[in-house]
């Protein structure tokens, strides 16, 4: 055979690789995500037991079947909604706000009763208690809960009578928590909008979702809500909170072929959930402490590479101080924000890593709180995703027991081995989305093979340095060139090679 002809031969063989793996995208990155949970220990399908057990569940949990009648408050007249993702099924919490004098506004968050239905060390609580939360893979979800439970009898579903837990908030006119309180109630969604429609709305952009005006009010309680939002969040600035963006993307598929990467971006309904979330999350543990319980918090400790966040400021000829200051932070991320809005996404993800992981651990009451640095809060947990993520559940079987006046349904000790277990599983389970992530992407470059592109570098350790493309949200690993650069670096680099199977994606620098 001539050279030529067995080149061709040799390129036509790849195309028809390329063209079989593209038609099949869905599929081989599924297969890629079972293989990875599996690898790390995690559960790709549910147990035999927890699927028994879920055959005996027929019906959401109502209040008469808890014993608790006169602790459930009625608040299903109340004008609740819930505003999630556009396919979001598990639908978590609801929100409603009232508006009170003296410019005080009163806001309600309601949390699925998960409780009441998976009860602990049940077969299914021990599933959920293994993976620890929903795995949101790129072309797969792989559900903390049955969806027989999570998008139907513990979600809080359209024009349904729920269960819940209430965290109820009088927010001052400057964004200052008043008053708060917890309670069990029976809530009802009365309207199921998304963030982009209602954010778009609420930004001027786009007229009000046609859910929004089929509800008489609700457009002004949206309103209402997003200005307590507005104010919460602007307090919690002021007083430190980081603002990072980072870029997400949600690959695109068109049929079961991978198409391209659509870009999350902030808007103000998910600043809604977000401003409500965190303050519900430290009503929640307060209400705990005062009750003399112990709590899973989740904290993100003072950064250790401080220096290196310092650095990167000094490079835009922002003076940090030597200790680190969530305060001075702020100011330079803002600054930078209004700088340079398209790089502050880059920006803010080489401060994230610098930042450090968030953990879970347990802590009693009257101990020195470690805090959450990003959020420059020292009281903070995870209440408000029951069907999403373990933590939250654990919070709210503590917080049901303190309602009530029951005895603990935990130890400390239990609660110290949760803790670390969440912590550690949560680590394995973002390896697993991010190496599904980088296949999807690596499916999307394999035809660009040294082609050039501007990047951040956003990891350098003895592991490996690691860049993100600023043309597209793109990471790899940089396999030459690496000496003298750290995160925050912007290097030019070439596309060296990938493997959709590993999900590696390596440059070279030029």
């Amino acid at each position: 055979m001539s050279s030529d002809r067995k080149a061709n031969c040799i390129q036509s063989h790849a195309q028809n690789h390329i063209n079989n793996i593209n038609i099949q995208n869905r599929a081989v990155l599924q297969e890629i995500a079972r293989k990875s949970l599996i690898m790390r220990g995690l559960l790709a399908e549910f147990s035999p037991q927890a699927l028994a057990e879920l055959e005996q569940i027929k019906a959401p949990a109502r209040a008469k079947q808890t014993g608790q009648e006169a602790q459930i408050r009625d608040l299903r007249d109340l004008l609740w909604a819930s505003i999630d993702n556009d396919d979001s099924e598990d639908l978590d919490q609801l929100t409603v706000a009232e508006e009170l004098s003296q410019g005080r506004t009163r806001i309600r968050v309601a949390v699925a009763d998960v409780d009441s239905l998976v009860k602990k060390n049940s077969a299914i609580d021990r599933d959920a208690a293994h993976n620890t939360t929903s795995i949101y893979t790129a072309a797969q979800i792989f559900p903390m809960l049955p969806l027989k439970l999570s998008t139907n009898f513990t979600s809080l579903n359209l024009n349904e009578d729920r269960l819940a837990i209430v965290v109820e908030m009088i927010i001052g006119p400057d964004g200052s928590l008043l008053e708060s309180d917890v309670c069990r109630a029976a809530v009802r969604n009365h309207a199921k909008l998304a963030y982009n429609s209602v954010g778009a709305w609420l930004e001027g952009r786009a007229a009000a979702p046609e859910a929004v005006m089929d509800l008489d009010g609700l457009a002004e309680n949206l309103r209402l809500q997003d200005q307590a939002a507005q104010k919460l969040k602007s307090l919690r600035h002021a007083q430190g909170a980081l603002s990072l963006e980072t870029i997400e993307a949600k690959p695109v598929f068109e049929g079961d072929r991978i198409s391209g990467l659509l870009v999350e971006e902030k808007n103000r309904a998910k600043e809604i959930i977000e401003d409500f979330m965190v303050a519900a999350n430290g009503v929640t543990v307060r209400y705990l402490a005062a009750r003399n319980i112990p709590s899973i918090r989740r904290v993100v400790r003072t950064p250790r590479r401080w220096d290196r966040i310092v650095q990167i400021a000094a490079d835009h000829a922002f003076k940090l101080p030597k200790s680190p200051s969530p305060r001075k932070l702020e100011m330079f991320l803002t600054m930078m924000k209004k700088a340079d809005p398209l790089r502050f996404p880059d920006l803010s993800l080489a401060v994230i890593k610098l930042l450090g992981n968030g953990e879970y651990i347990a802590e009693l009451p009257g101990e020195q709180a470690t805090g959450h640095f990003a959020l420059a809060v020292k009281d903070y947990t995870h209440s408000t995703a029951p069907n999403r993520r373990f933590p939250d559940l654990i919070t709210q079987r503590l917080l049901k027991a303190a309602i009530e006046g029951r005895q603990m349904p935990y130890t400390l000790e239990e609660l110290e081995s949760l803790a670390e277990n969440c912590t550690k599983k949560e680590d394995e389970v973002v390896k697993v989305e991010r190496q599904v992530g980088k296949s999807a992407a690596a499916l999307l470059l394999q035809s660009r093979i040294g082609e050039r592109f501007d990047a951040m570098v956003t990891g350098a350790s003895e592991k490996g340095t690691w860049v993100r493309l600023l043309e597209m949200p793109v990471e790899g690993m940089l396999k030459s060139g690496i000496r003298g650069l750290d995160v925050g670096d912007q290097v030019q680099v070439e596309l060296a090679s990938v493997d959709v199977e590993q999900g590696f994606i390596d440059f070279v620098r030029k």
